[in-house]
């Protein structure tokens, strides 16, 4: 959406007006059409070939919360790309991270992104996390038209509550509905074999460095019976997303954090291919 000024100089009185604190309102007041769930489709025979992002996992310890994601894309039975991003901060204490449609869901995370700047540009407060969860589901059910269509975004959702103290993990369906999940939680392709990997793993008392092995090892197990999710790549140095979020704010580990957990699991798994799972420790 742009300003014409070049006529008078001045902002059109739409931007000097106050409004509502969402970004989204005032979009569907002033140009509808730049909204994701609002593009009109061609008549389509089949199936829609997009690249697809797939396994999103997290997991909550004593002190906040641990969002990762897989590197691959799919489309249909192909790789689309090795080393796409997935996770994102949404803003200092959250994050989220994409499955589904690659491209509307980065589209869809830019939104929720100014969504939550304009609102505290607006009010002079951070939305509460549950606030934020709530403007996610809102932005997911207005995709609903193109989810039917074959392009659905399904987010994972984390963040510290700042209030409670404490980390918190949100999950979402292609409606729009939200689920709080205790403990952990997966999305994606991959994300029924994730989810088993960290059932058995999990711990109420982890350490912010368990957790992270945790995820990692979730991953790598829903990439050994998933093939849309990708497990690290060690000969091309493409390792998972690993994003950690405490009362300190949103930090992202670098390549070489990553590189460090995920080769510390390979290991293990080198010494006992077909033994019992790595342990956290």
């Amino acid at each position: 959406m742009e300003a014409n000024t070049r006529s008078t100089g001045r902002l059109p009185a739409a931007f000097l007006t106050p409004g509502s604190s969402s970004f989204m309102d005032f979009l569907s007041d002033q140009s509808p059409e730049m909204l994701p769930g609002n593009r009109s489709l061609p008549p389509l025979q089949g199936a829609i070939e997009a690249p697809h992002g797939t396994t999103i996992v997290a997991a909550s310890f004593p002190g906040g919360v641990v969002l990762a994601g897989d590197r691959r894309a799919t489309m249909g039975n192909m790789i689309a790309q090795r080393d796409i991003e997935k996770v994102f901060p949404a803003d200092e204490y959250s994050a989220v991270g994409i499955a589904g449609t690659a491209g509307l869901a980065v589209e869809m995370v830019k939104l929720f992104q100014l969504e939550l700047e304009h609102f505290e540009k607006v009010e002079g407060v951070q939305l509460s996390l549950e606030g934020k969860a709530n403007r996610l589901s809102t932005m997911i059910r207005s995709n609903l038209a193109m989810a039917m269509q074959g392009l659905a975004v399904v987010p994972l959702f984390a963040g510290y509550d700042v209030d409670r103290e404490k980390g918190r993990i949100f999950s979402y369906d292609v409606t729009g509905g939200r689920s709080e999940e205790t403990g952990y939680a997966s999305t994606g392709s991959g994300s029924i074999f994730a989810r088993n990997a960290m059932k058995k793993l999990y711990r109420e008392d982890l350490t912010e460095e368990q957790a992270l092995t945790l995820v990692v090892q979730a991953l790598y197990d829903a990439a050994d019976d998933d093939s849309a999710t990708g497990g690290p790549d060690v000969a091309r140095r493409i390792y998972p997303i690993i994003t950690v979020i405490t009362d300190e704010g949103f930090r992202r580990l670098g390549d070489q954090e990553s590189a460090d957990i995920a080769r510390s699991i390979l290991e293990r798994r080198l010494e006992q291919p077909d033994g019992p799972r790595a342990a956290l420790l």
